[in-house]
């Protein structure tokens, strides 16, 4: 699991996290709100700073948490798509708006079998 992997080197791999998750650039430039320049130098080895190695373990601790519940695959399609629980919103729109504590919810709630 890339989430893992990342973890345990401390690094961030742009080219992993976006292949095991189907997660294009773009949209990785959304969930971080870091500019598509700053993840095409992390793609090319750069370090991310600080706040942004932060940002991004936070971010495949998510996707990892989201990996449990479906297949790794699928996650790049299931943000993207609208979503009943998140009021018709995306789960991309719901994390961009600094939201993803309600993805956390939904992890939970499905994890525990707790009513949504």
């Amino acid at each position: 699991m890339v989430g893992k992997a990342s973890a345990a080197t401390k690094s961030f791999d742009v080219k992993r996290f976006c292949r095991d998750y189907q997660v294009i650039r773009p949209d990785l430039t959304r969930l971080t709100g870091y500019s598509l320049r700053s993840v095409d130098k992390w793609a090319a080895g750069d370090k991310p700073s600080t706040a942004a190695q932060k940002q991004l373990k936070e971010l495949v601790r998510l996707f990892d948490g989201l990996a449990d519940l479906m297949e790794s695959s699928y996650i790049g399609e299931w943000l993207k798509t609208p979503n009943d629980a998140f009021d018709g919103s995306t789960p991309l729109q719901v994390i961009e708006r600094g939201e993803s504590d309600r993805l956390w919810r939904m992890i939970y709630q499905l994890q525990t079998g707790e009513a949504m």
